[in-house]
């Protein structure tokens, strides 16, 4: 199934707001129900294909068929862009400025290469397509002539399993549900769920350096990947073959995180561990985001570190968006304080042990156990929050998150420049907003802060926006941020990313996409300026 083209997900499991809760957004923040209906799929006027004859010829011939490539209207709109909220905004519009001249459906390593080398004969530019769930850009390269998505989703197998050594290769168009289904059938768990889980791709989350809710227990996946092919206009790039080597620099850390600007991921090796026997998540509270903050520090320095462990300050507890689901029902609680959820994932002995010296750790910072209840609810709708934010969109809100990570120093100073950035910008804007905030990820030694801004949309929403996350941006770099922890970079954070990785340091990698893609065919101005 094919994600809603126009939000997030399944449209059977989206949902209109409450209308209490319609109406707090009505007298917290000014917001007006919408002028007009969303435009339906087959209102928006999109163009032919300015692909010829030939070209589609080759294109056909590279994946065994016509039928593998598309260049039908509806199939290019679910091509185009990704579901960041100015990308939901611009497509409910009918602006599909940036929409692919066809789609191709490659079924292994040997297409993509023989695609690649027929978009090099004709100077196509090419942008792999996993999930489609970027939110910087990532999917809308520079404007430098028609260009060619690149779905993988025919390349969703599992390989290998290996259980002596347990890991598994993946192919890169298997989404993260049926990867885990099919290592479930071996006994074993990739344990990565980030919020995009439903939908997103292995390929994606080695593209992106992704990073999953129980990074706490399992790790990001970039720690997890093992191995890597990659597909490139000039040829393959295998890297990986032991656990750990020190036969020269890393070479799959120039992949990981390189969001299709030097090559297509063809297939990944991974760690995998057994599956989890149990699972308990519960609640904890706090009386500030600060004494929180020490406390989810001193378990990750410390521990015993749980599977899960993340800490909505004092606003997000409050709102209760801890808990999506809940908001507006009869079922959500919100108090003072901060929320703290808190998770374990093992054996029985492990898990319980883990538990009972955690909670010491917690009650001597200061934390009230709040029960299960929190934790399972949390749990329950660990997925909901991009529904949400739909609904928001509907009911004439505008609704948008970023993130991005310090070390644990640094942390308090992080947190009170971006809520000060957002809220300054919007507010001169004429729509104060509602900054939330929350740790998602924590280490020995920093963590990842999630921010999710609410305001009313203004006139026009997406230009409303820009300058608020042009100095949420200038605010992280200041206070000694990192512009992306999870997200990437895309063409959102690329000018900032540059200034983050310093002059000489994009040169290299500049080095790197010349000699990999010397005509600048994937995804251009994604990640890195165009030449």
């Amino acid at each position: 199934m094919d994600m809603l083209w126009s939000g997030w997900g399944d449209p059977a499991k989206a949902a209109p707001l409450p209308e209490t809760v319609i109406g707090l957004l009505r007298d917290l923040l000014g917001v007006k129900p919408r002028s007009a209906e969303p435009l339906r799929l087959e209102e928006i006027s999109v163009p032919g294909t300015p692909l010829g004859t030939e070209v589609l010829q080759e294109l056909s011939a590279a994946v065994g068929g016509e039928t593998q490539v598309r260049t039908d209207a509806e199939t290019r709109i679910r091509h185009t862009r990704g579901k960041s909220t100015p990308d939901l905004l611009r497509i409910r519009s009918g602006d599909v400025s940036d929409i692919p001249a066809a789609v191709v459906l490659p079924a292994g390593h040997d297409e993509v290469l023989a695609l690649l080398r027929v978009c090099a004969r004709h100077g196509l530019r090419a942008v792999p397509f996993g999930g489609g769930t970027s939110v910087v850009g990532g999917l809308a390269p520079a404007r430098r002539g028609p260009f060619v998505a690149l779905d993988l989703r025919r390349m969703d197998r599992l390989v290998e399993v290996d259980p002596v050594s347990r890991t598994a290769t993946l192919q890169p168009g298997l989404r993260a549900p049926e990867a885990e289904r099919l290592l479930a059938g071996h006994g074993f768990t990739l344990g990565h769920f980030p919020q995009s889980y439903e939908w997103a791709t292995i390929g994606g989350f080695a593209a992106a350096r992704s990073s999953g809710q129980a990074s706490a227990g399992y790790g990001r996946f970039d720690e997890m990947v093992l191995g890597l092919t990659l597909a490139t206009p000039e040829g393959t790039v295998d890297v990986g073959r032991a656990p750990r080597s020190a036969a020269g620099p890393d070479l799959r850390q120039l992949v990981l995180g390189s969001e299709g600007a030097f090559g297509v991921i063809t297939s990944v090796t991974v760690r995998v561990r057994p599956q989890p026997r149990t699972r308990v998540y519960e609640g904890w509270r706090f009386a500030s985001f600060e004494e929180g903050s020490a406390a989810l520090r001193r378990l990750a320095q410390d521990g015993p570190r749980p599977t899960v462990l993340r800490l909505s300050d004092e606003t997000e507890t409050l709102i209760g968006l801890a808990q999506p689901e809940a908001i507006g029902s009869d079922g959500a609680q919100p108090s003072a304080g901060c929320l703290a959820i808190v998770g374990y994932e093992g054996t029985e002995e492990d898990t319980a042990h883990r538990r009972e010296r955690a909670s010491a750790v917690l009650r001597d910072c200061g934390g009230t156990h709040a029960g299960t209840e929190p934790g399972e609810r949390w749990a329950h709708g660990r997925y909901s929050a991009p529904y949400l934010r739909d609904a928001l969109l509907d009911a004439g809100a505008f609704a948008e998150t970023l993130e991005t990570a310090a070390f644990w120093s640094r942390i308090p100073g992080l947190y009170a420049s971006v809520r000060t950035a957002l809220t300054t910008a919007l507010t001169e804007a004429g729509t104060p907003p509602l900054v939330m905030c929350h740790i998602s990820h924590v280490y020995e030694n920093g963590a990842s802060l999630y921010f999710t801004v609410v305001s009313a949309q203004g006139d026009d929403p997406v230009a409303h926006w820009a300058p608020a996350k042009e100095a949420a941006n200038e605010a992280i770099l200041a206070a000694g941020g990192t512009i992306s922890h999870h997200h990437g970079v895309g063409t959102d954070h690329r000018d900032w990313y540059v200034r983050e990785a310093g002059t000489l340091g994009v040169e290299a990698l500049k080095a790197v996409k010349r000699t990999l893609d010397p005509d600048q065919l994937l995804n251009p101005g994604v990640l890195l300026p165009t030449d």
